[in-house]
């Protein structure tokens, strides 16, 4: 077996059961870019002198020799050379296409070779160069290599880098590089966090909404990507971290885009050009902050990040940067005062992020800041109050993930410029008030999964109640992206629209077991009901999303034996991913008996399908089968089915031409997988048909009624055939 992972301790232990399942006793492992020491035996890697193992190779990758042999015991080490001259050229030509790419060959080849040489080897600064080169003239060429020349050659990398940087075509490019440079601690950067900074430091020219700058900001990232100096973020699945399962929005559901990477050698250039005038960016320590800013930097730093690592570490009573524009404050599991004039000396901020502070109240010099457009108070779980808010009117974006907050003042309905509102996980709040939503009429992302507790009216006019209703959201003429958990269906208007969505996702119903909304965050277009009566009229709002999903999570319906009926006139058009579960009521999933289904189908997109714990299904589809239902599917689960007999008819499975994961568990009745509709099926090809093309895996547990995966019908006497007779890859 080989695998190949990062240091990431957290993300191996979640691949323990992979390493250890596996029944090979040949194991080779690459861990790479290690920075301390790991022990192998408590992230699954068995030990070389187990007796089971007969071969076991492990390469680690470090920049601390010492590392190795002494913390992880290495039995030999060698150092990873630079390439040769023929193997760096090929690299260079490869990246610059350099003989396709300039007019004069001959002249440009002299030049590329000498450029390769200024890069001594080094792979990252052979790309890097070689992308930033490329399609460029001669006279570019020229100029990158005398620039080259003179650079120290103990600073090989570094200078090809800030080279290229200089040459970066786009002021926002170069901004939002260093802006990421100076973020990156782990090597994770979060797209939500770079878009809320970004938005608050109006760092894209002419863009005047969310959507745009979001679109602004997935373009400058694909380009910084293919010009080496991000890179792709190669681990969605193995994410536990708190960015992660409480702050990622709607607004980064693609599981790769929602964070970025820098390498560690990139990261340490880039910190050290915004080091640099004109870019006085400061990455720091809280040890002698209070004697840093008596000096002239602090009086013309535009950018500060500040680490807390110690237990005795205080801030300042204030901190004078007058031209400061951006100040974000890291601290460890330990408390931090933050003094009330402390930000007195902060006029022209723009972006304050203070997540994870242990205040009850904000700081009262926090509210002089009137120039402030990015405010984020994450994890900030004993914030009470934020009175004072209503003052910072220049605010476009307010986040106030996992805090403490108990209810929103009246005075936020004055922060009429604010577009981004997140509110995820604040357990308890409570009071929002009516003025609050009718008042941001340009607010265009709401995020308040999680608020489950929230008191919300009725009835709208019900003046006997301050809490504002639901139907306040039809005032949000700019709400494109809206999060909500909603305790009660009976809490939804009749008449509520949501006709400008672009992407949601709505939790309604008894929200217990609903607080982990990560999987609600894999599509643009989610909605989850929990024990729902399905034969509620939901009115045209609700039924208009359920059309438009692309993943429907249904749990403990009642009031319908269908899901999917000729009386909802819905066939699930964008639909990608359904889950059904727990709903006893439940017989079928579909009921095709109308005609409309014979006609334009169902679930053509479906690419999953889970059905759990359905005490009642027979069937899956009841009545006619059109023509390529479930053309898409390509994981199907279905257990705890006590009724169902079969799964699919053949007609149908003929259609799974891209299913690749079929598991069928604990279904008592279960007979056959595949079941034959009649003469027609079997004269159009029968068992020796090759059914699912594309199957990878197929997990059949606790199937005690089953006679055959597919064949003709078990009351026919006929010759014993294999089990399972189809050909998969």
């Amino acid at each position: 077996m080989s695998l190949f992972t990062n240091h990431n301790e957290g993300i191996l232990i979640d691949k323990r059961s992979n390493i250890t399942s596996v029944k090979t006793n040949t194991y080779k492992i690459i861990l790479d870019d290690i920075w301390r020491e790991i022990d192998l035996e408590r992230i699954g890697i068995p030990s070389c002198k187990d007796n089971d193992v007969k071969e076991c190779k492990i390469v680690f990758t470090c920049r601390d020799e010492e590392l190795l042999y002494k913390g992880m015991g290495a039995q030999i080490c060698f150092p990873v050379e630079t390439l040769p001259p023929k193997e760096a050229w090929t690299l260079f030509n490869k990246t610059a296409s350099v003989c396709d790419s300039m007019e004069d060959n001959q002249k440009s080849r002299s030049v590329a070779t000498q450029v390769v040489e200024k890069c001594e080897g080094l792979p990252l600064a052979i790309v890097t160069i070689a992308k930033a080169l490329k399609d460029e003239t001669v006279v570019v060429w020229e100029n990158a290599l005398e620039q080259l020349k003179d650079c120290a050659a103990s600073k090989t990398v570094n200078s090809c880098l800030e080279w290229c940087y200089t040459h970066l075509k786009q002021d926002d490019l170069k901004s939002l590089l260093l802006l990421c440079g100076s973020l990156s601690y782990d090597g994770d950067i979060s797209m939500d966090n770079l878009l809320q900074y970004a938005m608050g430091l109006d760092l894209f020219d002419r863009v005047d909404s969310l959507e745009k700058a979001r679109n602004r900001l997935l373009a400058l990232v694909e380009i910084l990507k293919a010009s080496s100096w991000l890179l792709e973020d190669h681990r969605p699945q193995d994410r536990s971290n708190f960015d992660e399962q409480r702050c990622s929005s709607l607004l980064f559901t693609d599981p790769y885009n929602k964070f970025v990477r820098m390498h560690d050698v990139v990261y340490d250039v880039v910190r050290e050009i915004a080091s640099k005038d004109p870019h006085p960016f400061i990455v720091r320590q809280v040890v002698g902050l209070e004697e840093w800013s008596e000096t002239n930097e602090s009086k013309n730093c535009t950018f500060i990040s500040l680490h807390c690592k110690a237990v005795d570490e205080q801030l300042p009573q204030a901190l004078v940067c007058p031209e400061l524009h951006f100040f974000l404050l890291h601290k460890d599991e330990y408390s931090l005062n933050i003094l009330n004039q402390f930000f007195q000396g902060m006029k022209k901020l723009k972006v304050l992020d203070l997540s994870r502070m242990d205040f009850e109240e904000l700081p009262s010099s926090l509210n002089s800041l009137a120039n402030l457009r990015t405010l984020r108070l994450d994890g900030c779980y004993k914030l009470k109050d934020i009175a004072g808010i209503g003052k910072l009117t220049k605010l476009q974006v307010l986040s106030l993930v996992d805090s403490g907050i108990q209810g929103l003042p009246d005075e936020m309905a004055q922060l009429s410029n604010l577009k981004l509102l997140n509110l995820n996980n604040c357990e308890e709040l409570k009071v929002i008030p009516r003025i609050i939503l009718s008042s941001l009429s340009i607010l265009e992302c709401l995020d308040m999964t999680g608020c489950s507790n929230s008191q919300w009216a009725v009835v709208e006019g019900d003046h006997s109640n301050a809490n504002a209703c639901l139907s306040d959201l039809n005032h949000l003429s700019c709400l494109t992206t809206l999060s909500i958990t909603i305790p009660d269906v009976e809490l939804l208007p009749k008449d509520i629209l949501f006709d400008n969505l672009t992407r949601y996702a709505l939790l309604i119903g008894n929200s217990w077991g609903f607080r982990t909304n990560k999987a609600l965050k894999l599509h643009n277009k989610a909605l989850k009901l929990r024990k729902v009566n399905r034969g509620l009229d939901f009115g045209d709002g609700i039924i208009k999303l359920l059309e438009r999903s692309e993943e429907l999570v249904f749990s403990e319906l009642s009031g319908t034996k269908f899901l999917l009926s000729p009386s909802n006139r819905m066939n699930f058009a964008e639909l990608k991913h359904l889950d059904v579960r727990g709903s006893s009521d439940i017989q079928y999933i579909i009921d095709s008996t109308d005609q409309q289904f014979m006609d334009e189908g169902a679930f053509p997109l479906l690419e999953s399908l889970f059905l759990w714990d359905l005490k009642n299904l027979e069937e899956v589809w009841h009545g006619p089968i059109p023509i390529g239902p479930f053309g898409n599917l390509k994981t199907l689960e279905v257990s705890w089915c006590p009724k169902l007999r079969y799964l699919f008819w053949l007609s149908t499975a003929r259609g799974l031409s891209l299913l690749e994961s079929m598991k069928i568990k604990y279904c008592k009745a279960m007979q056959q997988v595949i079941a034959y509709g009649g003469e027609l099926e079997e004269k159009d090809g029968g068992t020796n048909l090759e059914l699912f093309p594309n199957l990878r895996t197929l997990e059949l547990i606790d199937l005690p009624q089953l006679i055959n995966f597919s064949s003709k019908s078990t009351n026919e006497k006929r010759p014993q055939v294999p089990f399972f007779n189809h050909k998969v890859p």
